[in-house]
């Protein structure tokens, strides 16, 4: 197997990382490209550096099924100053490449090569590869930072770019684009709160939000974007499309009536992308999931097993995705049938499942009613119009619904 070594602190990974690792993976044909994050660069001691954990998870989440990429922290293992000849000599020992192991350059760091510990050694081991990285004459392209650090800690100055041709030592020159991105960047953009979260994979942007890195804070200090990401791919791969976009139209209508009420609109988001997510199950997985829950099954349930996706998707959401979140789950669960006394998170999920933009049979009055209307006065017009359906379908209504409308009617009277 051909492979390649591309280096740096990864504090964070961005798009050009992976971008540069395609390029070279692509257009020199190598199998793989090995990542491997400097424990720490003395260059940057002023720099705010993630913890190894977090960029080694950062990492990981940002290179979920390709196998062409994989990481390795031998020198996160280490520690202390490492130096890429010995970097280069333990990644041959273990992996044993076929021929030399390519090592990718920025062409900043290719005018200091001869300051590194070794560099004689590391080309006769080595194929280096030198990316661009700075602009040359005629481009418009700022630089790239997609291989800051390359595994040289210690041992890299800044200084002037090397072309190519005065770089003294055996080489190839990869013609790659140019990424107006850098690490030091994204981390400033994410400190004064500017956009940046497509600069980075969606993996490390959860990871980035989730534990407050680089002076991120999320607005309630319990953010659930790994857990959403998660459940969201889930869906996406489970259900067909059109069941999909309905799932992800409800959650965000759900978010957007949060926002509207006061609410939490990550709850609701994530209430609303999970609704659905056991309704392509089979009537058998649908029972067997529902009797978790500790509720019997009725017999319009035992009729209609379908009817069950929404227990189902409620025990689930806690037994594989760890979820406990009483009003995510209260929400997931009574999306379709209601029940008498349903919370604000279970009121705006079955308003939204009931009214999202894809559906084409809303009233205008309904849609009119969610952008500045009362929760309870829509909730219960969502309801009626709903049973009114029903009814017109000569379709059974569940016991929850019942008493719901019950409810409700009482309520009205007072």
């Amino acid at each position: 197997m051909k492979l390649a070594v591309l280096g740096g602190s990864f504090n964070p990974v961005h798009i050009g990382h992976l971008y540069l690792a395609d390029v070279v993976l692509t257009g020199l044909g190598y199998d793989r490209v090995i990542l491997v994050p400097a424990f720490q660069s003395p260059l940057k001691l002023n720099a705010e550096i993630a913890s190894s954990k977090d960029r080694l998870d950062m990492l990981a989440a940002s290179i979920p099924g390709d196998p062409r990429l994989t990481i390795d922290d031998c020198e996160i293992k280490r520690e202390g100053v490492s130096y890429t000849v010995d970097t280069l000599k333990d990644i041959i020992a273990r992996y044993c490449p076929e021929g030399k192991p390519g090592l990718i350059l920025g062409d900043d760091l290719a005018s200091t090569f001869y300051k590194w510990r070794n560099p004689g050694e590391i080309s006769e081991i080595a194929d280096i590869i030198i990316a661009r990285r700075l602009p040359g004459p005629g481009d418009k392209a700022a630089s790239i930072n997609s291989c800051s650090g390359v595994s040289c800690s210690g041992e890299t100055v800044s200084g002037e770019t090397a072309e190519a041709g005065n770089f003294p030592w055996p080489h190839k020159y990869l013609e790659n684009e140019i990424v107006d991105i850098s690490s030091s960047h994204v981390r400033e953009k994410i400190s004064r709160g500017e956009a940046w979260r497509y600069l980075v994979p969606s993996g490390a942007r959860c990871i980035i939000q989730d534990r407050n890195l680089y002076g991120f804070s999320s607005e309630d200090g319990d953010s659930l974007d790994e857990i959403i990401i998660r459940i969201e791919n889930d869906v996406r791969s489970t259900l067909d499309l059109p069941r999909f976009n309905h799932s992800r139209n409800t959650a965000l209508l759900a978010w957007d009536l949060c926002k509207i009420y006061g609410l939490d609109p990550k709850k609701g988001y994530l209430a609303g992308i999970a609704h659905d997510m056991c309704k392509k199950l089979d009537a058998r997985e649908l029972i067997r999931l529902s009797h978790k829950d500790g509720s019997s099954i009725s017999k319009l349930e035992h009729a209609k097993p379908g009817l069950l996706h929404a227990r189902a998707a409620a025990v689930l959401i806690k037994s594989k995705y760890g979820v406990t979140d009483k009003n995510v789950i209260e929400a997931i669960r009574y999306h379709t049938t209601g029940t008498r006394d349903m919370g604000p998170y279970a009121k705006v999920v079955y308003i939204a499942d009931k009214i999202e933009i894809s559906r084409f049979d809303v009233s205008p009055a309904l849609r009119e009613l969610s952008l500045n209307g009362d929760m309870d006065i829509l909730f219960d017009a969502v309801l009626s119009e709903t049973v009114a359906y029903l009814k017109s379908r000569q379709v059974d209504i569940s016991y929850g619904t019942r008493r719901l409308l019950a409810a409700m009617n009482k309520r009205n009277k007072h």
